[in-house]
């Protein structure tokens, strides 16, 4: 390089990273989040999914249909397993296996109240995240 060329490249170099620095950090690196996003996206889908199918276990079960309370509890834990570790989520699944157990011995009042529970601990937003 010559001496006259030297400060157009310094300052043109110092735009470019100037520039670089600037506009980076809106930018997500990996597209529109990453895989992180895609995972806490399909467990919030998951979670909700089971509180959708413990609402209906709810509903079977104060209609006193033991059998559609225990086809919804069981879909419903399905998805509660599939929505990641929250203490809500794990509480939903709790309070879900206990409506099954409750629900097999055919005590529909009592696996009624525990699938509310589930419904009251899966609707719950993440504090931890």
């Amino acid at each position: 390089m010559t001496r006259d060329t030297m400060p157009r490249t310094v300052a043109l170099a110092s735009m470019l990273v100037l520039v670089t620095a600037t506009v980076l950090p809106l930018q997500p690196v990996f597209g529109e989040g990453g895989a992180r996003r895609d995972v806490i996206r399909a467990e919030e889908q998951h979670r909700q999914e089971a509180v959708t199918l413990a609402t209906e276990a709810v509903d079977h079960g104060r209609q006193g249909h033991v059998s559609a309370l225990l086809t919804s509890a069981e879909a419903a834990l399905q998805s509660a397993l599939k929505a990641g570790e929250a203490p809500h989520v794990d509480a939903g699944i709790r309070e879900l296996k206990q409506a099954i157990e409750h629900g097999k011995a055919g005590h529909a009042d009592v696996a009624t109240k525990h699938a509310e529970q589930a419904v009251t601990h899966l609707s719950e937003k993440y504090r931890s995240r």
